[in-house]
């Protein structure tokens, strides 16, 4: 469908308002576990505007009802928590048409743009086809874990028909596909000792280092169009450069978006660890994250979903949507069998680092995308 005047209207109407709002989430400080701040602010909002029977669970999300929510629902959804540790506000300005601050994109204009397109039905009292849940959901990012569309999945169990998410920074992607991932903290144990007296006891940080290098000299699996990566992010050991390290650990994760492929990693990654076992050193490897990849989802139902923001994004910005796999709140659902798409509703650059930028201009179209997927879920509109 295309947008009627009324809602076409409304989208131009509330952009000073969704400016503002960006601004105010902004100022709060909301690291995955931490967002607490940020998803009370979120609750009254829903419940000043329009809002009924608006609720914080017990994993952070605030959940807004819309309409009868008793049996089958659809969940829309924007995360609250940003990638960064930062309890205190971050640095935010406006230049040349852009808001800069880290998180600004990811997530807090997406979810910004959903909590005002989620308003423009509660204030209508229009009444869905189905029941609708507008969620400001916690811990998408990093070790979050996604702990949040987790608990949504959980909470509405077999009467979630879809779950749609608005994370990305740009108007044109769809991700149907969930990239699993595994996070592992493997630490090192040794006798260590003085670097000259203990010469040639075994040091921590080299059998560290010989294991990334075994880690690193394996061969992804491979599935028809699959991919598969892995990664060591952070690596830390050692006392004083005259002691031979007692202690070293890492950070690895491998990631895919083929089942197949994500077992096979983990496979590897077990030989590799108890072959580093066998030599004698201590060595541990403690799962930090797991993101599951997509279960047995009715492709029918997907493949409907899919074509519903297919057809959304091409009506608001006249171009082929661009489908992607992704790592994002998505995966909850789709592990479980759930359809569920992601999209971003608004366009920056820099996600994920301290240089994040918006584009102010692309919250509009991102306005008019984010109404003219959620209409399809609204006869009246």
């Amino acid at each position: 469908m295309r947008l009627n005047q009324e809602m076409e209207a409304y989208a131009a109407s509330c952009q000073a308002e969704l400016r503002a709002l960006i601004r105010d989430l902004c100022a709060i400080p909301a690291p995955s576990h931490q967002e607490d701040r940020r998803a009370e602010f979120c609750k009254r909002w829903f419940e000043a505007n329009g809002g009924e029977g608006v609720f914080l669970d017990e994993a952070k999300n605030v959940i807004c009802p819309c309409g009868d929510v008793s049996g089958d629902v659809v969940a829309v959804m924007g995360h609250t928590d940003t990638v960064f540790p930062d309890l205190e506000p971050m640095p935010f300005r406006e230049e040349n048409g852009k808001y800069y601050c880290p998180g600004v994109c990811d997530d807090t204009a997406n979810l910004a743009v959903l909590m005002l397109s989620a308003r423009y039905f509660l204030q209508k009292k229009r009444k869905p086809e189905t029941g609708i849940v507008f969620v400001a959901n916690s811990c998408e990012e990093g070790l979050g874990n996604l702990k949040g569309s987790r608990a949504i999945v959980a909470r509405y169990g077999a009467r979630l028909k879809a779950l749609v998410t608005f994370d990305g920074a740009d108007l044109t992607s769809v991700v149907d596909r969930a990239v699993g991932s595994h996070r592992y903290r493997v630490t090192v144990r040794t006798e260590g000792g003085h670097s000259f007296g203990a010469f040639g006891n075994r040091n921590a940080i080299r059998i560290l280092a010989s294991m990334i290098d075994t880690l690193y000299s394996v061969k992804v699996p491979e599935d028809g169009q699959s991919r598969t990566t892995y990664n060591v992010g952070l690596i830390s050991g050692g006392t004083s450069v005259n002691t031979i390290a007692q202690e070293a650990e890492m950070l690895y994760e491998y990631r895919s978006d083929s089942l197949k492929c994500l077992n096979e990693m983990q496979e590897l990654f077990s030989r590799v660890i108890a072959a580093y076992q066998a030599m004698g050193a201590e060595v541990t490897a403690e799962k930090i994250g797991d993101r599951p990849c997509a279960g047995d989802v009715d492709p029918e139902a997907q493949a409907a979903l899919l074509r519903r923001a297919e057809a959304a994004i091409e009506a608001v910005t006249g171009e082929t949507a661009i489908r992607r796999s992704g790592s994002t709140d998505c995966n909850s659902a789709l592990a479980a069998g759930v359809p569920s798409v992601c999209l971003g509703v608004c366009v920056g650059k820099g996600c994920h680092t301290r240089e994040e930028e918006l584009d102010l201009q692309s919250l509009l179209p991102g306005c008019r995308l984010a109404l003219e997927l959620l209409a399809g879920w609204f006869p009246e509109a």
